[in-house]
């Protein structure tokens, strides 16, 4: 693949998923998830291999991220129980 076309395909996923993110939608974090197959795919095809350990990084705050969204918030008044009965 032409390397401008790969640039302007991880510019655009990457903006993506941060947009939707930033409006507050568990979406940009699997957006991001899934653009770390894009970032694999590059690094292989170009030999950088900064991006490979990159894109394992990324994609662990990504999951830990969107796990975070998925997963339901206790009450106030629960976590407080929950921290009472820890102590």
């Amino acid at each position: 693949m032409n390397p401008q076309l790969w640039s302007w395909l991880l510019m655009a996923v990457g903006v993506t998923g941060l947009y939707l993110a930033g409006k507050r939608s568990w979406t940009g974090w699997a957006v991001g998830l899934g653009a770390q197959v894009l970032w694999l795919a590059y690094s292989i095809s170009t030999g950088q291999w900064g991006f490979l350990v990159s894109c394992f990084v990324y994609g662990a705050v990504y999951l830990r991220n969107l796990r975070a969204w998925l997963r339901p918030a206790l009450p106030a008044a629960s976590q407080r129980e929950v921290t009472r009965v820890e102590h």
